[in-house]
């Protein structure tokens, strides 16, 4: 029963550090030119691959050259 406590224990320290590790690196942004670049290019990246992968765009594309699908 002691061997369980100390595991939950270290589990729940390891849990604690990562948290904490986690809240001190808080969303901080780059301050220099390059880094701001590179968050704007991401950024735009990541709006495009939401507009090209949506749900309703990924599900509506035809299957065959005239919509229908192929049997195989």
């Amino acid at each position: 029963m002691a061997a369980l406590g100390v595991f939950f224990g270290l589990l729940a320290v390891g849990v604690l550090c990562l948290i904490v590790t986690l809240v001190r690196r808080g969303s901080g942004r780059t301050e220099n030119v390059e880094g701001l670049l590179i968050e704007q290019q991401r950024r735009l990246q990541a709006h495009s691959d939401r507009n090209t992968y949506h749900s309703t765009v990924v599900h509506n594309t035809p299957h065959g050259l005239d919509g229908r699908r192929r049997q195989p």
